[in-house]
């Protein structure tokens, strides 16, 4: 075997030449005929490496820029010295690439049609989803032994006694806040009892399960994402389905529904201790007695205010747990997908939750309830 890197010239078709190399084309062998390669001028009819008996990157690297620097053919190459260089011109240069960048008349439109088909595609997804979760849940249904009892135990504790402390001291704060904020600007027109209503309303309907989604869609919903992304690049969701267990059944499900049901009483609890917040401010700002306060709740805000509340913790906890799930499931290539996708249900989560808020508030109004 040659030791070294060779290459000789030979003229054919009497104007271009021929470049024939030979020997060993390897990082550790090619440094000897690497200057003088990159000095041959000239246009070059054709590189014939067949007498190259060892190649490498570096120098399918050498082979490649030649061709592409002299306009020239590659012949003789080998299996592996075709794959090398092949997958050499797919990944390009730097110079290359800066010379195939796009216009921004073009991009803009490029980028605005694959956000449009990203769009459809993720539709399609949610709504394979979800008709997966209808099947599996139809499936539990006729055969209620399946249902993971445990499981869902388990994530009622998750999602719903764990979060109780930074929820309740949230919630608190945020009673403080409306009470001080509202008694400062109802003080000018001499009006400050009516800080109860505002407190009470505004708790009640809007802000405790709005803040509490927003809470849950950050806190349980990123780990919905991160579990499921971390146990489908493991493929320990594969394992299952070999085993003949549904992922669905086993994982998506629970945590759906521990999110669905204890928004409802995380929501509750948070308009609640956002209630004795507002009181607290009362009792220390305005003169207002700590349980007249909460007395005066109970005669100045409307029943249907509750169940206001009541009705849309259960659909903003559905929302966030099919969010979480949902993106979760669709983690594939490498630990990067993990931490987009976890992004993507929260910022998803909280998205939809707004607007749904916006919907219910104006349905809310058209049906007597505002």
């Amino acid at each position: 075997m040659t030791e070294s890197a060779a290459y000789r010239l030979e003229e054919r078709d009497g104007s271009a030449a021929a470049l024939v190399l030979s020997g060993p084309y390897t990082v550790s062998s090619i440094a000897s005929v690497a200057g003088a390669l990159r000095a041959i001028d000239g246009p070059l009819a054709v590189i014939d490496i067949a007498g190259v008996e060892e190649i490498d990157t570096v120098g399918a690297y050498i082979v490649s820029t030649l061709a592409s620097g002299h306009g020239a053919g590659v012949t003789g190459a080998s299996e592996r010295a075709a794959r090398l260089i092949a997958a050499l011109e797919r990944v390009g240069r730097p110079d290359e690439e800066d010379d195939r960048r796009r216009s921004l008349f073009d991009a803009g439109p490029a980028r605005v049609g694959a956000t449009v088909t990203e769009f459809g595609t993720g539709v399609r997804g949610v709504v394979g989803f979800l008709g997966q979760i209808v099947l599996a849940s139809l499936s539990l249904i006729r055969h209620p032994g399946r249902f993971r009892t445990t499981a869902l135990v388990r994530q009622f504790e998750l999602v719903g006694v764990d979060a109780l402390p930074i929820i309740g001291l949230m919630s608190f704060l945020i009673g403080i806040v409306i009470a001080q904020q509202g008694a400062v600007q109802l003080q000018q027109f001499g009006a400050e009892a009516l800080t109860i209503n505002l407190v009470g309303r505004i708790t009640l309907r809007e802000l405790g399960v709005l803040m509490t989604a927003i809470m849950v869609a950050g806190r349980s919903g990123s780990a919905f994402a991160a579990q499921l992304g971390t146990m489908k690049l493991t493929e320990e969701v594969d394992a299952m389905r070999t085993i003949g267990i549904s992922p669905i059944e086993a994982l998506v499900i629970p945590r759906i529904l521990a999110c669905t049901f204890m928004m409802i009483l995380l929501g509750f609890y948070a308009s609640v201790v956002a209630i004795i917040g507002g009181a607290v401010v009362g009792d220390v700002m305005l003169g207002i007695p700590f349980l007249t306060f909460l007395e005066r709740i109970n005669s100045v805000v409307p029943t249907h205010d509750l169940w206001v509340g009541l009705i849309k913790a259960p659909v903003f906890g559905l929302i966030v747990g099919l969010a979480g799930c949902y993106h979760g499931m669709q983690v594939k290539g490498n630990s990067e997908e993990v931490g987009r996708r976890t992004t993507m249900a929260v910022v998803s989560a909280i998205f939809a939750v707004i607007v749904l808020d916006a919907f219910f508030a104006v349905f809310f109004t058209e049906i007597g309830w505002g």
